[in-house]
């Protein structure tokens, strides 16, 4: 079985990779409406009604200021930027390109649903254009419809984010950012929080190059990102804080506890500077069914929660915890700082550390390695 999920990995991985590094040699064209046969529409918000501007091949249609954007099968690049604010809002994609979004200063709150809802299976490339701030709040209760609504801002197709601006995301039912493939982080201040979901939760990997990334969660089991893949920091600086407490799964017959980071594939990171708070009973804050890689950067995990239904951890990888360069520091008021799924007592057998390190202290609640 192990052997199987670790053959599954690779090809995803693989595959993934692949997809990041031909996507991302197009994310200018999308962003800044360059590409051949660009159509740049421009969709400013104004309280309850919108202002459409460029909309030449008549793909948007709207009721007060809930617009749809359907461009049909067809395949001329497309880029939508959107402006002004809104507090009875939406925006909702079909299309089967890959398009860009430009963030140009606005404000869209949705009180039915999700605040941007792309339906796109593609690409969709959002740039945060610099000196603006931008907010996606979606509603305190979901209108059902025939589609998913799994946040405020939720895409069916990979999502990559660029500009220096502010991108706010907020998430009163659901999710704040939710996308069923892979999210890659090349720029932008990206702020996510959520009471009752997740910050981020994503399908198929997160990657984070650059940029700024805070994001705080309050509710019980929630988790700042969620993955149900593989999670690679090469740079930038990640801040993630949740306070909920550990919940009962009755379908697992288990405790589901809140942390910073879950994810399901493998935990890699390699540069950039990451602090994860967690407070609540049985709080983690990184959560890795794989292995976790350490080789660069500086990651700082606090755990405060108690212990009384499920195990708080620092950082808790079931295939391996190996550290190799960077600095790597570990403190929890409960249990295990580092959990590699040995049953030993023994402080160092909870993690590997490759290489000499200029000074390294490990213990049962504290672990500091530094390179």
């Amino acid at each position: 079985m192990i052997m199987k999920k670790y053959i599954t990995y690779i090809c995803l991985l693989a595959l993934t990779l692949t997809a990041c590094k031909n996507d991302d040699t197009d994310f200018s064209a999308y962003t800044d409406g360059t590409a051949s046969t660009a159509n740049i529409i421009y969709i400013a918000y104004n309280g309850t009604s919108v202002t459409v501007t460029g909309d030449t091949n008549g793909y948007v249609s709207y009721s007060g200021a809930d617009v749809t954007v359907n461009t049909g099968t067809d395949t001329d690049s497309l880029l939508l930027v959107l402006s002004g604010s809104t507090s009875d809002g939406s925006l909702l994609i079909y299309r089967e390109k890959k398009f860009g979004i430009r963030l140009n200063g606005v404000t869209i709150n949705n009180t039915e649903g999700p605040a941007i809802n792309n339906q796109c299976k593609k690409s969709v490339y959002v740039e945060v254009v610099s000196g603006t701030t931008n907010t996606l709040t979606d509603g305190t209760s979901y209108t059902e419809q025939d589609y998913d609504q799994k946040g405020a801002l939720f895409s069916e197709g990979q999502i990559y984010f660029s500009g220096s601006g502010t991108l706010n995301v907020v998430g009163s039912t659901q999710n704040a950012i939710a996308c069923d493939d892979y999210i890659v982080v090349d720029e932008a201040s990206i702020t996510a929080t959520s009471s009752t979901g997740h910050g981020i939760k994503v399908n198929d990997g997160f990657w984070m190059n650059s940029g700024t990334l805070t994001v705080d969660v309050t509710g019980d089991g929630c988790k700042g990102i969620s993955n149900d893949s593989i999670t690679v920091i090469s740079g930038g600086t990640m801040a993630i804080t949740t306070s909920g407490d550990c919940v009962y799964d009755a379908e697992a017959a288990d405790y589901s506890s809140a942390a910073c980071i879950k994810s399901d594939y493998q935990f890699k990171m390699t540069g950039g500077m990451v602090t994860l708070v967690s407070s609540g009973d049985g709080g983690k804050g990184i959560n890795c069914d794989e292995d976790v890689v350490f080789s660069g950067g500086t990651l700082t995990v606090t755990t405060t929660g108690g212990n009384e239904d499920a195990k708080p951890k620092g950082v808790k990888g079931d295939m391996g915890i190996i550290v190799s360069g960077g600095l790597f520091k570990v403190s929890v008021n409960k249990s295990w700082a580092c959990d590699n799924g040995t049953d030993s007592d023994t402080p160092a057998d909870h993690v590997t550390v490759v290489g000499t390190p200029t000074s390294s202290t490990i213990e049962k609640k504290s672990v500091e390695i530094i390179f």
